[in-house]
């Protein structure tokens, strides 16, 4: 934060994820947690969780599955012969357009709006997806594209009294850090790509680790035990789903 001459800085109004406490990942499906978990990530159209640190998730720089619609055509990335331009392994996501400056303030309104019903329905801090959408458009967007975006929805988040969470992203993460004001990271598998040391770099004992049963190389014990491996570490089922549902898994470092 920036002050202002003659004047005391503002106090922050929000609270980071509590270092080291164990967190379940609940995007698919939200349930009772393991009563050990001291902190769950929700999706934003779920209630936040009681009883734990809550994380709202935003998908702020793609298209979640069955919204495209509601988003203005000139939000939507365009290839060259004028198609949408759509993530290859979300092929239902499209990319949204953060190259110009219209078009970022037509996603930041409507991020915002997400972020500060996040803030209302209870929740103690909101991660941002697709922080990396740039190197999935074939050049049309850049970094600084979504480092704009980005630091103007985390400053939206603080202002709401939300923590703000780098989803992914963990060659950024410095970036995203320094320029964006980011909080904390939620990571997907950094021990399967040997990235958990980046991120704990930037963030210190406040990432969030997913890693998913279906794509395991060794044992878990083992991941968990590295020196690396951030404190905060579950095993979770690929799908994400709720208890009694099939391949339903869930697992926490010993």
């Amino acid at each position: 934060m920036t002050a202002v001459a003659g004047c005391a800085p503002a106090a922050e109004t929000w609270t980071v994820p509590p270092a080291g406490a164990a967190p379940d990942y609940q995007l698919g499906a939200a349930y009772d947690a393991d009563p050990r978990v001291g902190v769950i990530a929700r999706d934003r159209t779920a209630p936040a969780a009681t009883g734990a640190y809550s994380i709202c998730y935003i998908n702020g720089f793609q298209t979640q599955p069955g919204e495209l619609a509601s988003w203005p055509e000139h939000v939507l990335l365009r290839t060259p012969d004028g198609k949408i331009r759509f993530d290859p392994d979300w092929p239902d996501e499209a990319l949204l357009d953060t190259s110009t400056a219209s078009a970022r303030t037509a996603i930041v309104d409507t991020v915002s709006g997400w972020i500060e019903g996040c803030a209302r329905d209870g929740f103690d801090a909101v991660e941002f997806d697709n922080l990396d959408s740039y190197t999935r458009s074939d050049g049309a967007l850049s970094l600084a594209d979504n480092l704009a975006v980005a630091t103007a929805l985390v400053r939206v988040a603080h202002d709401a009294g939300l923590a703000a969470g780098q989803k992914n992203a963990s060659e950024d993460a410095a970036a995203l850090r320094e320029q964006a004001s980011f909080d904390f990271a939620v990571t997907e598998e950094c021990s399967v790509f040997d990235e958990c040391g980046t991120y704990t770099a930037v963030y210190g004992a406040h990432v969030i680790d997913i890693e998913y049963t279906d794509d395991l190389p060794r044992p878990f014990a083992e991941m968990c035990a590295d020196d690396a491996a951030p404190a905060s570490m579950v095993l979770r089922d690929r799908l994400l789903g709720a208890p009694g549902d099939p391949g339903y898994a869930f697992e926490l470092c010993d």
